[in-house]
């Protein structure tokens, strides 16, 4: 007993510091005023953000959808490649992630704007007459563009770590009592890639719905998300430290809430796979 609670000190204390504590100091300032007076008048600021609320969640969700259209294709034609192939795959998936976060969505800038890479290229074939660009960047669409872009590797290596433990013999077998491509895909590879799909579905949706380097540089002041209106109250001369803590914790139960439902839905993909 005193081994298991010496190896779980550690644990404790990082948690304790930099959970427990921060969370605490959130629980703070949103629950008190300038005076340190506890007070539920944060609460009443948060209807004014709903439409925030509603557009992050929203554009979150698109990127998410079409991170997972894109990824389950590809984490499964990774996870049946073989060898050294597999190996070079990943590492492909994985190599823009060694770049920094900001470097690449300021690439992505580079290429949208009006004298941009795609836009300069219409001009050459002619699809654009010289002078002439089309609206790519403050845009949403640039938005959930930089979103699958960067949070699509969080997608494929859930599917492909699970995908990659699904037995060739098991697909092979359903093919061989008649099952066709449609079906096979529906009754054996569908419902064992689950837990990677939920894990995949949560590790994008989360720092999608948060963002706001990718809201700022690609969707210029024309877009404001709950991320972007959290860092204005603790930044600048409108900086309200209670309304940001507020906002912050109404986020983190949102995601909570997500992260709840789809804890949920694996358990019962798991208990009907029983």
């Amino acid at each position: 007993m005193m081994r298991s609670k010496t190896a779980a000190a550690p644990f404790a204390l990082w948690m304790t510091l930099f959970t427990v504590i921060p969370l605490g100091i959130v629980l703070w300032f949103a629950f008190t005023d300038e005076q340190g007076q506890f007070t539920l008048s944060n609460l009443s600021s948060i209807g004014e953000y709903a439409g925030t609320f509603g557009l992050s969640i929203f554009l979150g969700a698109i990127a998410t959808v079409i991170c997972l259209v894109l990824a389950f294709p590809l984490a499964f034609t990774i996870s049946r490649a073989k060898g050294r192939k597999q190996q070079t795959m990943v590492m492909i998936i994985m190599l823009p992630m060694w770049m920094n976060f900001l470097l690449r969505t300021y690439a992505w800038m580079s290429l949208l704007e009006n004298n941009g890479f795609i836009n300069q290229f219409l001009r050459v074939i002619g699809v654009l007459a010289d002078g002439q660009s089309v609206s790519l960047i403050n845009t949403n669409g640039a938005i959930v563009l930089g979103m699958v872009y960067n949070f699509l590797p969080f997608m494929v290596l859930p599917l492909y770590s699970v995908m990659v433990k699904i037995d060739n013999s098991v697909i092979e077998a359903a093919q061989d009592l008649g099952s066709n491509v449609f079906q096979v895909f529906g009754r054996v590879v569908l419902p064992l890639s689950l837990p990677g799909m939920l894990s995949g579905i949560t590790m994008v949706f989360v720092p999608a719905v948060s963002t706001f380097v990718i809201t700022k540089l690609l969707g210029g002041s024309k877009t404001l998300m709950i991320g972007d209106a959290i860092e204005t109250m603790f930044i600048g001369q409108g900086a309200n430290y209670h309304v940001g803590a507020t906002l912050s914790l109404v986020l983190m139960v949102l995601i909570l809430v997500c992260m709840a439902i789809t804890g949920m839905v694996d358990k019962e993909g798991e208990g009907d796979a029983a």
